[in-house]
Protein backbone atom coordinates (compact mmCIF):
# COMPACT_ATOMS: atom_id res chain seq x y z
CA UNK A 1 0.00 0.00 0.00
CA UNK A 2 1.25 3.21 -0.84
CA UNK A 3 1.58 5.80 1.81
CA UNK A 4 1.20 9.77 1.39
CA UNK A 5 4.07 12.07 1.63
CA UNK A 6 3.38 13.07 5.28
CA UNK A 7 4.15 9.93 6.50
CA UNK A 8 8.12 10.29 4.99
CA UNK A 9 8.78 13.79 6.77
CA UNK A 10 9.44 12.07 9.76
CA UNK A 11 13.00 13.56 10.94
CA UNK A 12 13.59 9.94 13.50
CA UNK A 13 12.92 7.29 10.96
CA UNK A 14 14.06 3.41 11.62
CA UNK A 15 14.57 1.89 8.81
CA UNK A 16 16.03 -1.81 8.60
CA UNK A 17 16.88 -0.88 4.74
CA UNK A 18 20.23 0.97 4.78
CA UNK A 19 18.91 2.43 1.71
CA UNK A 20 15.90 3.58 2.88
CA UNK A 21 16.83 7.07 3.31
CA UNK A 22 17.82 7.20 -0.35
CA UNK A 23 14.34 6.15 -1.58
CA UNK A 24 12.19 7.91 1.41
CA UNK A 25 13.51 11.05 -0.07
CA UNK A 26 13.18 10.55 -3.37
CA UNK A 27 9.24 9.93 -2.24
CA UNK A 28 8.74 13.50 -2.04
CA UNK A 29 9.35 14.15 -5.53
CA UNK A 30 6.65 11.17 -6.76
CA UNK A 31 4.21 11.80 -3.62
CA UNK A 32 4.10 7.90 -3.18
CA UNK A 33 6.02 5.74 -1.45
CA UNK A 34 6.02 1.98 -1.27
CA UNK A 35 7.88 0.58 1.96
CA UNK A 36 9.52 -2.43 2.47
CA UNK A 37 9.82 -4.50 4.99
CA UNK A 38 10.45 -0.46 6.66
CA UNK A 39 9.12 0.71 10.30
CA UNK A 40 7.60 4.17 10.03
CA UNK A 41 6.49 6.77 12.23
CA UNK A 42 3.97 9.40 11.12
CA UNK A 43 4.94 12.91 12.14
CA UNK A 44 2.21 15.35 13.71
CA UNK A 45 1.99 18.08 11.64
CA UNK A 46 -0.47 21.14 13.22
CA UNK A 47 -1.29 24.02 10.93
CA UNK A 48 -0.93 28.02 12.56
CA UNK A 49 -4.51 28.67 12.56
CA UNK A 50 -5.45 25.14 13.53
CA UNK A 51 -7.19 24.72 16.90
CA UNK A 52 -6.25 20.94 17.94
CA UNK A 53 -3.88 21.26 20.77
CA UNK A 54 -0.52 19.86 20.77
CA UNK A 55 0.19 16.63 22.04
CA UNK A 56 2.53 16.36 24.46
CA UNK A 57 2.71 12.65 25.27
CA UNK A 58 1.57 9.50 23.53
CA UNK A 59 0.25 7.02 25.89
CA UNK A 60 -0.51 3.62 23.63
CA UNK A 61 -3.52 4.83 21.35
CA UNK A 62 -4.70 7.42 23.76
CA UNK A 63 -2.67 11.12 23.48
CA UNK A 64 -2.87 13.51 26.23
CA UNK A 65 -2.63 17.30 25.34
CA UNK A 66 -0.82 19.94 27.21
CA UNK A 67 -0.67 23.60 27.18
CA UNK A 68 2.34 24.42 24.64
CA UNK A 69 2.83 27.42 26.55
CA UNK A 70 4.20 25.29 29.76
CA UNK A 71 6.58 23.03 28.02
CA UNK A 72 9.76 21.57 29.30
CA UNK A 73 12.12 20.19 26.54
CA UNK A 74 15.32 18.14 26.94
CA UNK A 75 17.76 19.34 24.43
CA UNK A 76 20.37 17.13 23.86
CA UNK A 77 23.72 17.96 21.24
CA UNK A 78 26.53 15.31 20.17
CA UNK A 79 26.95 16.37 16.88
CA UNK A 80 30.66 16.93 16.67
CA UNK A 81 33.25 16.69 19.62
CA UNK A 82 31.17 18.48 22.95
CA UNK A 83 28.37 16.48 24.87
CA UNK A 84 25.81 18.72 25.56
CA UNK A 85 21.93 18.82 27.61
CA UNK A 86 19.88 21.60 28.87
CA UNK A 87 16.43 21.88 30.25
CA UNK A 88 14.83 24.70 28.65
CA UNK A 89 11.17 25.66 29.15
CA UNK A 90 8.55 27.59 26.94
CA UNK A 91 8.84 30.74 28.73
CA UNK A 92 12.46 30.94 27.76
CA UNK A 93 13.67 30.02 31.14
CA UNK A 94 17.19 27.93 30.91
CA UNK A 95 16.87 25.66 33.51
CA UNK A 96 19.84 23.89 33.96
CA UNK A 97 22.79 23.89 30.95
CA UNK A 98 25.73 20.98 30.89
CA UNK A 99 28.52 20.45 28.67
CA UNK A 100 31.52 17.83 28.80
CA UNK A 101 34.17 18.95 26.78
CA UNK A 102 36.63 16.85 24.69
CA UNK A 103 38.98 19.41 24.67
CA UNK A 104 41.94 17.09 26.08
CA UNK A 105 40.98 14.64 23.14
CA UNK A 106 41.64 17.48 20.55
CA UNK A 107 45.18 18.98 21.76
CA UNK A 108 46.02 15.43 21.71
CA UNK A 109 45.21 14.58 18.53
CA UNK A 110 45.63 18.06 17.31
CA UNK A 111 41.74 18.15 15.59
CA UNK A 112 38.74 15.69 16.15
CA UNK A 113 39.66 12.46 15.57
CA UNK A 114 35.70 10.79 14.83
CA UNK A 115 35.81 7.32 16.60
CA UNK A 116 38.10 8.61 19.51
CA UNK A 117 34.89 11.35 19.85
CA UNK A 118 32.14 8.77 19.60
CA UNK A 119 33.55 7.20 22.74
CA UNK A 120 34.15 10.21 24.80
CA UNK A 121 30.63 11.02 24.02
CA UNK A 122 29.15 7.35 25.25
CA UNK A 123 31.68 7.41 28.45
CA UNK A 124 29.47 10.84 29.39
CA UNK A 125 25.98 11.28 28.03
CA UNK A 126 24.20 9.37 30.42
CA UNK A 127 26.13 12.05 33.36
CA UNK A 128 25.29 15.13 31.39
CA UNK A 129 21.63 14.09 30.73
CA UNK A 130 21.42 13.34 34.40
CA UNK A 131 23.08 16.62 35.63
CA UNK A 132 21.27 18.58 33.73
CA UNK A 133 17.74 16.90 34.86
CA UNK A 134 19.17 17.23 38.50
CA UNK A 135 20.46 20.92 38.18
CA UNK A 136 16.39 21.63 36.64
CA UNK A 137 15.58 19.73 39.71
CA UNK A 138 12.93 18.09 37.35
CA UNK A 139 12.56 13.94 36.36
CA UNK A 140 12.20 12.74 32.65
CA UNK A 141 8.26 12.14 34.03
CA UNK A 142 8.36 15.89 34.34
CA UNK A 143 9.71 16.59 30.56
CA UNK A 144 6.65 17.83 27.43
CA UNK A 145 9.43 15.99 25.19
CA UNK A 146 12.83 15.40 23.84
CA UNK A 147 14.88 17.40 21.18
CA UNK A 148 17.80 16.43 19.47
CA UNK A 149 20.28 17.23 17.05
CA UNK A 150 20.05 14.58 14.19
CA UNK A 151 22.68 16.21 11.75
CA UNK A 152 24.71 17.88 10.17
CA UNK A 153 27.89 16.76 11.99
CA UNK A 154 29.87 13.62 12.14
CA UNK A 155 27.63 9.96 11.93
CA UNK A 156 29.32 8.58 14.96
CA UNK A 157 28.53 11.55 17.51
CA UNK A 158 25.40 12.15 16.13
CA UNK A 159 24.30 8.05 16.67
CA UNK A 160 25.04 8.76 20.56
CA UNK A 161 22.71 11.20 21.43
CA UNK A 162 19.88 9.79 19.19
CA UNK A 163 20.01 6.55 20.80
CA UNK A 164 20.16 8.43 23.99
CA UNK A 165 17.08 10.58 23.00
CA UNK A 166 15.24 7.74 21.95
CA UNK A 167 15.50 5.57 24.88
CA UNK A 168 14.25 8.42 27.40
CA UNK A 169 11.56 9.19 24.63
CA UNK A 170 10.44 5.08 24.44
CA UNK A 171 10.48 4.73 28.51
CA UNK A 172 8.65 7.79 29.75
CA UNK A 173 6.59 8.16 26.13
CA UNK A 174 7.89 11.40 25.46
CA UNK A 175 7.45 12.95 21.62
CA UNK A 176 10.70 13.63 20.20
CA UNK A 177 11.77 16.26 17.60
CA UNK A 178 14.83 15.88 15.70
CA UNK A 179 16.55 19.00 15.48
CA UNK A 180 19.11 20.50 12.15
CA UNK A 181 22.26 21.82 14.13
CA UNK A 182 22.43 24.68 11.89
CA UNK A 183 19.06 25.86 12.34
CA UNK A 184 19.68 25.68 16.01
CA UNK A 185 22.51 28.01 16.13
CA UNK A 186 20.27 30.46 14.44
CA UNK A 187 16.93 29.92 16.41
CA UNK A 188 18.71 30.62 19.68
CA UNK A 189 19.10 33.82 19.09
CA UNK A 190 15.15 34.22 19.33
CA UNK A 191 15.50 32.99 23.13
CA UNK A 192 18.06 35.52 24.00
CA UNK A 193 16.34 38.60 22.08
CA UNK A 194 12.03 37.66 22.38
CA UNK A 195 11.94 40.93 19.74
CA UNK A 196 13.62 38.91 17.26
CA UNK A 197 10.77 38.10 14.29
CA UNK A 198 11.00 36.65 11.11
CA UNK A 199 12.52 37.47 8.92
CA UNK A 200 16.34 37.98 9.83
CA UNK A 201 19.30 37.55 8.36
CA UNK A 202 21.38 35.23 10.13
CA UNK A 203 25.73 34.69 9.35
CA UNK A 204 26.25 31.58 11.48
CA UNK A 205 30.27 30.84 11.07
CA UNK A 206 31.69 27.43 13.32
CA UNK A 207 34.48 25.05 12.85
CA UNK A 208 32.74 22.99 9.95
CA UNK A 209 30.17 25.83 8.57
CA UNK A 210 30.43 29.44 7.37
CA UNK A 211 27.02 30.37 5.98
CA UNK A 212 25.03 33.48 5.33
CA UNK A 213 21.09 33.06 5.25
CA UNK A 214 17.91 34.71 5.20
CA UNK A 215 15.60 33.26 7.49
CA UNK A 216 12.49 33.62 6.43
CA UNK A 217 10.33 31.60 8.99
CA UNK A 218 10.54 28.43 11.12
CA UNK A 219 12.13 25.70 8.81
CA UNK A 220 12.31 28.18 5.70
CA UNK A 221 15.89 29.63 4.67
CA UNK A 222 17.41 30.78 1.55
CA UNK A 223 21.30 30.72 1.28
CA UNK A 224 22.71 33.73 0.10
CA UNK A 225 26.17 32.61 0.47
CA UNK A 226 28.73 29.75 2.14
CA UNK A 227 32.40 28.43 1.99
CA UNK A 228 33.53 27.03 -1.10
CA UNK A 229 35.96 25.23 0.77
CA UNK A 230 36.67 25.89 4.39
CA UNK A 231 34.92 27.35 7.16
CA UNK A 232 36.33 30.65 8.91
CA UNK A 233 36.54 28.30 12.28
CA UNK A 234 39.14 25.63 10.96
CA UNK A 235 40.69 28.53 9.61
CA UNK A 236 41.58 29.62 12.66
CA UNK A 237 41.76 26.43 14.16
CA UNK A 238 44.74 25.25 11.51
CA UNK A 239 46.46 29.06 11.91
CA UNK A 240 46.36 28.24 16.18
CA UNK A 241 48.22 24.43 15.44
CA UNK A 242 50.95 25.68 13.29
CA UNK A 243 51.76 28.65 15.14
CA UNK A 244 51.74 26.18 18.69
CA UNK A 245 49.23 27.72 20.63
CA UNK A 246 47.62 25.47 23.15
CA UNK A 247 44.33 24.09 21.55
CA UNK A 248 42.53 22.91 25.11
CA UNK A 249 40.87 26.16 24.89
CA UNK A 250 40.56 25.16 21.24
CA UNK A 251 41.93 27.38 18.08
CA UNK A 252 39.67 30.22 18.00
CA UNK A 253 40.20 31.84 21.66
CA UNK A 254 44.30 30.91 21.59
CA UNK A 255 43.88 32.98 18.14
CA UNK A 256 42.01 35.56 19.32
CA UNK A 257 44.10 36.55 22.59
CA UNK A 258 47.54 36.20 21.06
CA UNK A 259 46.60 38.34 18.11
CA UNK A 260 45.61 41.48 20.93
CA UNK A 261 49.66 41.31 21.17
CA UNK A 262 50.16 41.25 17.65
CA UNK A 263 50.45 44.31 14.60
CA UNK A 264 47.82 43.54 12.43
CA UNK A 265 49.60 45.01 9.35
CA UNK A 266 52.57 43.29 10.00
CA UNK A 267 52.37 40.48 7.59
CA UNK A 268 50.27 41.46 4.22
CA UNK A 269 47.83 39.01 3.95
CA UNK A 270 45.13 39.03 0.33
CA UNK A 271 42.03 38.98 1.28
CA UNK A 272 40.12 36.04 0.02
CA UNK A 273 37.71 36.21 -3.45
CA UNK A 274 37.97 39.85 -3.75
CA UNK A 275 37.06 39.25 -7.51
CA UNK A 276 34.15 37.46 -6.48
CA UNK A 277 31.06 39.51 -6.73
CA UNK A 278 29.03 37.90 -4.41
CA UNK A 279 28.76 36.17 -1.14
CA UNK A 280 30.54 32.72 -0.66
CA UNK A 281 33.39 32.69 1.48
CA UNK A 282 36.90 30.64 1.06
CA UNK A 283 39.65 30.43 3.61
CA UNK A 284 41.81 27.88 2.30
CA UNK A 285 43.69 29.87 0.29
CA UNK A 286 44.34 32.15 3.90
CA UNK A 287 45.20 29.25 5.67
CA UNK A 288 47.98 28.65 3.24
CA UNK A 289 49.28 32.16 3.40
CA UNK A 290 49.25 31.50 7.11
CA UNK A 291 51.52 28.55 6.44
CA UNK A 292 53.89 30.25 3.87
CA UNK A 293 54.65 33.14 6.78
CA UNK A 294 54.92 30.68 10.03
CA UNK A 295 57.38 28.76 7.59
CA UNK A 296 59.42 32.31 6.56
CA UNK A 297 59.67 32.98 9.89
CA UNK A 298 60.93 29.61 10.62
CA UNK A 299 58.50 29.27 13.50
CA UNK A 300 58.49 25.52 14.94
CA UNK A 301 54.87 24.60 15.92
CA UNK A 302 56.68 21.65 18.61
CA UNK A 303 58.47 24.58 20.77
CA UNK A 304 55.05 25.88 22.81
CA UNK A 305 54.55 29.29 22.60
CA UNK A 306 55.44 29.39 26.39
CA UNK A 307 58.78 28.58 25.45
CA UNK A 308 59.44 30.53 22.39
CA UNK A 309 62.03 33.27 22.53
CA UNK A 310 60.47 36.80 22.74
CA UNK A 311 61.34 37.23 19.39
CA UNK A 312 59.94 34.41 18.22
CA UNK A 313 56.60 34.99 20.12
CA UNK A 314 56.25 38.92 18.47
CA UNK A 315 56.57 37.22 14.75
CA UNK A 316 53.75 34.40 16.56
CA UNK A 317 51.40 37.08 17.99
CA UNK A 318 52.25 39.30 14.63
CA UNK A 319 50.92 36.36 12.28
CA UNK A 320 47.66 35.64 14.40
CA UNK A 321 46.63 39.02 14.68
CA UNK A 322 47.32 39.88 10.64
CA UNK A 323 45.68 36.28 10.17
CA UNK A 324 42.82 37.36 12.05
CA UNK A 325 42.35 41.23 10.58
CA UNK A 326 42.24 39.82 6.74
CA UNK A 327 39.83 36.45 7.98
CA UNK A 328 37.22 38.76 9.49
CA UNK A 329 37.91 41.74 6.66
CA UNK A 330 36.87 38.93 4.41
CA UNK A 331 33.74 38.31 6.59
CA UNK A 332 32.57 41.86 6.69
CA UNK A 333 32.87 42.53 2.95
CA UNK A 334 30.90 39.30 2.34
CA UNK A 335 28.06 40.37 4.98
CA UNK A 336 27.97 44.08 3.75
CA UNK A 337 26.84 42.33 0.10
CA UNK A 338 24.52 39.77 1.35
CA UNK A 339 23.18 42.52 3.58
CA UNK A 340 21.94 44.21 -0.22
CA UNK A 341 20.90 40.85 -1.34
CA UNK A 342 18.39 40.32 1.47
CA UNK A 343 16.62 43.79 1.50
CA UNK A 344 15.91 43.86 -1.81
CA UNK A 345 14.18 40.04 -1.24
CA UNK A 346 12.53 41.12 2.06
CA UNK A 347 12.88 45.09 2.63
CA UNK A 348 11.54 44.57 6.31
CA UNK A 349 14.38 42.69 7.25
CA UNK A 350 15.87 44.53 10.66
CA UNK A 351 18.22 42.40 12.39
CA UNK A 352 21.60 40.40 11.32
CA UNK A 353 22.16 36.99 13.71
CA UNK A 354 25.83 36.16 14.39
CA UNK A 355 25.74 32.99 15.78
CA UNK A 356 27.95 29.36 15.57
CA UNK A 357 31.36 29.04 17.99
CA UNK A 358 33.82 32.17 15.82
CA UNK A 359 30.63 34.73 17.10
CA UNK A 360 32.29 34.04 20.55
CA UNK A 361 35.19 36.26 19.34
CA UNK A 362 34.83 39.71 20.20
CA UNK A 363 36.62 41.12 17.60
CA UNK A 364 34.16 39.25 15.02
CA UNK A 365 31.38 41.22 17.25
CA UNK A 366 32.87 44.03 17.07
CA UNK A 367 33.87 44.68 13.07
CA UNK A 368 30.20 43.16 12.32
CA UNK A 369 28.80 45.43 14.62
CA UNK A 370 30.04 48.32 12.32
CA UNK A 371 28.44 46.19 9.15
CA UNK A 372 25.01 46.38 10.30
CA UNK A 373 25.47 49.91 11.80
CA UNK A 374 26.19 51.30 8.12
CA UNK A 375 22.99 49.39 6.90
CA UNK A 376 20.70 50.71 9.77
CA UNK A 377 20.26 46.75 11.06
CA UNK A 378 20.55 45.53 14.70
CA UNK A 379 23.25 43.47 15.58
CA UNK A 380 22.22 40.12 17.57
CA UNK A 381 24.64 37.97 18.73
CA UNK A 382 24.24 35.36 21.48
CA UNK A 383 26.53 34.96 25.17
CA UNK A 384 29.11 32.92 24.16
CA UNK A 385 28.19 29.87 25.81
CA UNK A 386 24.85 30.23 23.39
CA UNK A 387 26.99 30.26 20.32
CA UNK A 388 29.47 27.07 20.97
CA UNK A 389 27.60 23.90 20.71
CA UNK A 390 25.33 23.65 23.72
CA UNK A 391 22.05 21.75 24.74
CA UNK A 392 19.57 25.46 25.12
CA UNK A 393 19.89 25.57 21.23
CA UNK A 394 18.62 22.26 20.66
CA UNK A 395 15.93 22.24 23.45
CA UNK A 396 14.79 26.09 22.15
CA UNK A 397 14.26 25.10 18.55
CA UNK A 398 12.83 21.93 19.93
CA UNK A 399 10.26 23.71 21.57
CA UNK A 400 9.46 26.20 18.94
CA UNK A 401 9.09 22.97 16.31
CA UNK A 402 7.02 21.62 18.56
CA UNK A 403 4.58 24.29 19.06
CA UNK A 404 4.05 23.93 15.09
CA UNK A 405 3.18 20.43 15.67
CA UNK A 406 6.21 19.10 13.94
CA UNK A 407 7.45 16.20 16.40
CA UNK A 408 7.95 12.69 16.46
CA UNK A 409 5.43 10.24 18.67
CA UNK A 410 7.20 8.49 20.99
CA UNK A 411 9.46 5.95 19.96
CA UNK A 412 8.49 1.78 20.54
CA UNK A 413 9.94 0.21 23.47
CA UNK A 414 11.38 -2.26 22.09
CA UNK A 415 13.42 -1.27 18.64
CA UNK A 416 14.50 -4.13 16.08
CA UNK A 417 18.32 -4.93 16.11
CA UNK A 418 18.81 -4.30 12.46
CA UNK A 419 16.87 -1.00 12.46
CA UNK A 420 19.09 1.87 11.13
CA UNK A 421 18.77 5.29 12.96
CA UNK A 422 18.30 8.54 10.75
CA UNK A 423 21.19 10.38 11.29
CA UNK A 424 21.86 13.64 8.49
CA UNK A 425 25.42 14.05 8.54
CA UNK A 426 25.49 15.72 5.31
CA UNK A 427 21.94 17.74 5.91
CA UNK A 428 21.85 21.26 4.01
CA UNK A 429 19.80 23.94 6.01
CA UNK A 430 18.48 25.99 3.07
CA UNK A 431 17.64 26.50 -1.07
CA UNK A 432 20.43 27.84 -2.97
CA UNK A 433 19.81 32.13 -3.79
CA UNK A 434 20.49 31.87 -7.82
CA UNK A 435 22.86 35.02 -7.62
CA UNK A 436 24.68 33.12 -5.10
CA UNK A 437 25.70 29.85 -7.06
CA UNK A 438 29.28 29.74 -7.25
CA UNK A 439 30.75 28.26 -10.39
CA UNK A 440 34.24 27.70 -8.33
CA UNK A 441 31.84 25.53 -5.80
CA UNK A 442 33.13 21.57 -5.80
CA UNK A 443 30.45 19.88 -3.67
CA UNK A 444 30.00 16.20 -3.38
CA UNK A 445 26.16 15.53 -3.47
CA UNK A 446 25.83 12.04 -2.80
CA UNK A 447 24.25 11.13 0.27
CA UNK A 448 23.25 14.57 0.80
CA UNK A 449 19.49 14.93 2.34
CA UNK A 450 17.09 16.92 0.86
CA UNK A 451 17.26 20.78 2.98
CA UNK A 452 15.48 21.69 5.88
CA UNK A 453 13.69 23.96 3.67
CA UNK A 454 12.75 21.69 0.99
CA UNK A 455 11.07 19.29 3.80
CA UNK A 456 9.06 22.32 5.90
CA UNK A 457 7.98 23.38 1.97
CA UNK A 458 7.09 19.71 1.29
CA UNK A 459 4.97 19.13 4.69
CA UNK A 460 3.11 22.45 4.27
CA UNK A 461 1.93 21.66 0.44
CA UNK A 462 0.47 18.13 1.80
CA UNK A 463 -0.78 20.07 4.72
CA UNK A 464 -2.57 22.72 2.76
Amino acid sequence: MALPTTLLLSRLNLSHNNNHTIRLFTALSSKLFTPHNSLYHRRFFKSSNSTTPNCSKTLGSSLLFNDNNNLVVLGIETSCDDTAAAVVNSNGEILSQVVSSQADLLARYGGIAPKMAEEAHAQVIDQVVQDALDKAKLTEADLSAVAVTIGPGLSLCLRVGVQKARKIAATYQLPIVGVHHMEAHAIVARLCDRDLQFPFMALLISGGHNLIVLARDLGQYLQLGTTIDDAIGEAYEKSAKWLGLDLRRSGGPAIEELARQGDAQSVKFSVPMKQHKDCNFSYAGLKTQVKLAIESEKIDAGIPFSSASSEDQRARADIAASFQRVAVLHLEEKCERAIQWALEIEPSINHLVVSGGVASNQYVRARLNEVVARNSLKLVCPPPSLCTDNGVMIAWTGIENFRLGRFDPPPPAIEPEDCQLDLRPRWPLDEEYERGRSIARSMRTARIHPSLTALTQASQYQSS
